[in-house]
């Protein structure tokens, strides 16, 4: 059965439990309740759970305009928050096994993202000319630029103000840069702990400044600082269709945990709302 509120904490009273039982694979729903409690905020936002024998099995939310977020849960459940949601899905994301179940409800999507989360095991930081720091407010132009070039090249970018977005990141301390000849090359994310896990997104390289380790170096700094000073264990996710980045993470000693996708339906591919 699923129940559905707009009150994180209530989500959060009910279902957190069940997510610290997986803290690298609900990173993304334990990271969206840290930000929420920060005051981030959530407007427009739903939470669900999905009970079985008197426990929590699953999860589901959305924080607009993000897409609709799935945790690990049996596939029995996924038929019901379909019908619940009315078929009104336009993005989900989620673990691949879960996400196929959507594809069956709801025909086959518009586009997929195929993506894999990665967990840190031994870093191996690499030998690349330059020197990693946080982000301050005189980077905070460029940081919105490469923010923006990072969403666009993804073509999952971030529908709301990404200005206002970078500066609660400046502000909290979660934006990297690595520095080559005095000035920025490239960009890492890090995300506030949130179960004992960080993690690092987005990184991003203009260009001009790629092929010369700029991210693989960036990518590693944050992730030292993440496990120096904030958390246990550093995670991320890469992009499946781009074997460079993964060759990379992997290369600084993260490795394979589970595969997730990003759905995408238009109007023509929903079904007709139930009821």
């Amino acid at each position: 059965m699923w129940t559905f509120t707009s009150d994180p904490e209530e989500f959060a009273e009910v279902a957190e439990p069940f997510l610290l039982g997986d803290p690298v694979g609900n990173t993304v729903p334990l990271t969206v309740l840290a930000e929420l409690r920060a005051g981030r905020p959530a407007k427009d936002a739903f939470f669900a759970w999905w009970s079985a024998g008197g426990r929590v099995c699953g999860a589901a939310f959305r924080t607009p305009p993000a897409p609709v977020a799935l945790t690990r849960m049996p596939a029995e459940a996924v038929a019901p928050l379909v019908e619940a949601l009315n078929g009104d899905l336009p993005r989900v994301v989620g673990p691949v096994e879960v996400t196929s179940e959507v594809v069956r409800q709801l025909g086959e999507p518009s586009r997929v993202v195929s993506e894999r989360l990665y967990r840190l095991g031994a870093l191996a930081v690499p030998s690349v000319p330059g020197r990693g720091r946080l982000a301050g407010p005189g980077d905070f132009p460029l940081m919105v630029s490469w923010y923006q070039a990072f969403g666009d090249e993804v073509g999952l970018g971030e529908a709301h103000d990404v200005a206002e977005r970078v500066a609660q990141r400046v502000a909290g301390r979660e934006l990297f840069v690595w520095e080559a000849g005095g000035a920025p090359v490239s960009l890492a994310g890090l995300g506030r702990a949130a179960g004992g896990v960080c993690r690092v997104g987005p990184v991003y390289t203009p260009p001009s400044c790629r092929r010369k380790g700029y991210g693989a170096a960036v990518t590693a700094y944050a992730s030292e600082v993440g496990l120096a000073e904030r958390c246990d264990q550093v995670v991320l996710f890469t992009d499946l269709d781009n074997p460079t980045s993964n060759a990379v993470y992997r290369s600084i000693g993260y490795v394979p945990v589970s595969d997730h996708a990003h759905l995408a339906y238009d109007g023509s591919r929903r079904p007709p709302a139930a009821g």
